[in-house]
C-alpha cells in the first residue's frame, strides 16, 4: 500500500499520428489502464457489473515533456497521492528508459446510481479505502 504501481507497455501502431508519434488523447488511457491494472492487483474491478457505485472522473492532467512513437516500450507508474472521504487523486508518470515522457494527475469521486435520479457522491466503499494509502512522500495541505 502507498507505492507506486507499475505497468510496462509497447506503443502501437493505431496509437500514433502519421508521423510515427502517439496521440495526445492516448495519455489518459495509459493512466486508466495502469489504475485498472493496479485495482486489479488490489483484487478489485472499476467497474463491477450491477453495481449502483461508480467512478466518474471529475478533474484530469497531463504535462508532455518528450513524445512517444511507435514501439517505444514504456512504464506507466501510478499511486495514489490524494483519499478523502469520497474520492481518490493519483499522480501517474510515463517514462521510457527512466527519463520521464509525461506527468498526469486523475481525481476520481464514489459515486452512487440510482434509477431516474442524478447520481451523488458517497463515501469510498470500505473494501476500497483499505486497499489504498496515499503516497509517503505526498505533500499535505
Amino acid at each position: 500500500m502507498g507505492a507506486p504501481f507499475r505497468l510496462t507497455r509497447r506503443v502501437q501502431f493505431y496509437e500514433t499520428d502519421a508521423a510515427g508519434i502517439v496521440h495526445f488523447s492516448w495519455y489518459p488511457r495509459y493512466m486508466e489502464e495502469a489504475e485498472h491494472a493496479m485495482w486489479r492487483a488490489h483484487g478489485l474491478s472499476i467497474h463491477v457489473p450491477g453495481s449502483l457505485v461508480g467512478w466518474p472522473r471529475v478533474a484530469m492532467t497531463f504535462d508532455y515533456h518528450t513524445p512517444l512513437r511507435f514501439e517505444d516500450e514504456f512504464e506507466i507508474s501510478i499511486e495514489v497521492v490524494a483519499m478523502s472521504a469520497r474520492s481518490l487523486r493519483y499522480r501517474c508518470l510515463l517514462s521510457r528508459d527512466g527519463e520521464p515522457v509525461a506527468t498526469g494527475s486523475m481525481t476520481i469521486v464514489s459515486v452512487e446510481y440510482r434509477p431516474g435520479q442524478a447520481p451523488r457522491a458517497v463515501p469510498l466503499p470500505p473494501e476500497v479505502a483499505a486497499c489504498f494509502a496515499v503516497a509517503p512522500d505526498t505533500p499535505q495541505a
